[in-house]
């Protein structure tokens, strides 16, 4: 086939770079917005930060087309440069002093559990194999403190990375040293181990734990499935010993390695994106800009651009340097006009949420949200729905009914019988509410919480109560039931 030449005109759509750069900063929550500014400023040094103001107006009738006119390559508009009004700007609004400016404190890094487990193996008496082993074990443990990797593997991991040559029996030794460690349950292969490892700690004779360590022993599938009664007749206990022993059994931690992360000193401050104030029956909504520096192109960028621009570039590097400053001043301005949009949008996409939960914002009644999805925003303010979607991801707003993700006003819609349009978090409030005030020792099963919610007007199919129960994080029925 012979190869041929052609001309063909095509129409398609691409992203510009400035384009990318707002799509990426929309998703950028206002506590990361400052890092991501700091970024900014020391990858480009014609933007600075400060409120300083323009000390002179380049002259827009400076033309730049003298001497240069003959080299198409590096004719442009120095004036474009030069338009204070499109580059100075401020993120912040000066209504409070410097005393009242709120900034996010870093936390220290808190030490894992395998780092604390570690420092303890230096406390026991191993050899240098011994404690590569018991290295590589502690290395394997996820997240809850169990290790899920089997024996074996963990034989060919120390002979191929650390040249151990070592046997299952020997890990199986070391692991047990490791299980010894605090917090108690850690190294453990599934959760009857972990729990029994806990009891295991305890050594006074107690009849309540002797009854549990049997329980988990030899009733454990009975007792995870909450077969009560089938564990009573096996072990012809009484009512009050099981619950004892039931009792013993719910108190220990089913994620040890977790326990070190309930420390306050790590719980995470979230930093408001917006907030809203109810005055009179009135909402406020202001931006929270507080993190954001104020920004503007640097004034010896734009000086050494003129002084470039006013003299004969004749050499490569004059050429290369006024193309450099030209570029870098560009960046500035894009960055700049990208922090304003993402304002602008952020502003209108909230505003439009805010008087559509006008409502619920007044009242903090749950039951008063209005079904509501992306698309509805998207129609309101004439975006997409992609960009309303990440202007509502990792955002929070803080109201007077407290703080929340932005992502919590967005609920699906279902008809009652009276024809009327609610919210699906209506109805898990509901069953939240109903599931709560049952009675523990025979808790509601998803037919009775069906009709429930069908005496109230709520014609839910049943797996849709499955559905939604299982949204909230609420077990089946037998699964709640308590003694």
């Amino acid at each position: 086939m012979a190869l041929k030449q052609y001309l063909a005109q095509k129409l398609e759509q691409r992203l510009s770079p400035q384009q990318i750069q707002l799509m990426k900063l929309l998703q950028v929550p206002t506590m990361e917005l400052d890092q991501r500014i700091k970024q900014e400023l020391e990858e480009n040094p014609a933007l600075e930060e400060g409120s300083e103001e323009m000390e002179e107006d380049f002259n827009d009738d400076y033309d730049n087309d003298s001497d240069d006119s003959s080299d198409n390559d590096d004719d442009f508009d120095i004036s474009d440069y030069f338009d204070e009004d499109s580059t100075d700007y401020k993120t912040q609004v000066n209504n409070s002093s410097k005393d009242d400016e709120e900034r996010v404190v870093p936390l220290s890094g808190e030490q894992s559990f395998q780092q604390s487990l570690t420092e303890q193996l230096h406390l026991l008496d191993l050899s240098d194999d011994q404690f590569m082993i018991a290295d590589t074990i502690i290395g394997n443990l996820d997240e809850s403190g169990y290790l899920n990797r089997e024996i074996e593997a963990i034989v060919d991991d120390l002979a191929f990375s650390a040249n151990i040559i070592t046997t299952e029996k020997d890990v199986e030794k070391v692991l047990s040293l490791v299980q010894e460690l605090d917090p108690a349950g850690i190294g453990a292969r599934n959760l009857r181990e972990c729990l029994l490892l806990q009891l295991g700690r305890e050594h006074d004779g107690n009849i309540t734990r002797f009854t549990a360590k049997k329980i988990l022993e030899d009733h454990f599938e009975e007792f995870t499935k909450k077969h009560y009664d089938k564990i009573q007749k096996k072990l012809e206990i009484s009512d009050e010993d099981l619950k004892e022993a039931i009792d013993e059994i719910i108190r220990l931690n089913p994620k040890p390695g977790g326990s070190m992360k309930e420390a306050p000193k790590n719980h995470q401050q979230i930093i408001p994106d917006f907030v809203i104030i109810e005055t009179d029956g009135k909402l406020e909504l202001t931006l929270n800009g507080r993190n954001a520096p104020e920004l503007k192109v640097s004034r010896d960028y734009e000086q050494m651009l003129r002084t470039y621009s006013e003299g004969a570039k004749t050499s490569k590097s004059d050429k290369d340097a006024v193309m450099f400053v030209k570029q870098k001043l560009d960046g500035a301005k894009w960055f700049i006009d990208a922090i304003k949009q993402r304002q602008n949008t952020l502003l209108s996409t909230m505003h439009a949420i805010m008087m559509y939960q006008f409502d619920y914002f007044l009242s903090g009644d749950e039951t008063n949200l209005r079904p509501m999805i992306l698309k509805d925003i998207a129609e309101i303010v004439n975006l997409d729905i992609s960009t309303v979607s990440r202007v509502a991801n990792s955002k929070y707003v803080q109201t007077g009914h407290g703080t929340f993700a932005l992502k919590y006003f967005f609920s699906e819609s279902l008809s009652t019988d009276a024809g009327e349009e609610v919210s699906t978090r209506e109805v898990k409030k509901i069953l939240s509410e109903a599931i709560e005030g049952e009675e523990k020792h025979k808790p509601l099963t998803d037919e009775k919480l069906t009709e429930l919610l069908k005496e109230k007007g709520y014609n839910i199919a049943r797996r849709t109560v499955a559905k939604y129960r299982e949204q909230l994080n609420i077990p089946v029925a037998r699964l709640r039931k308590e003694l």
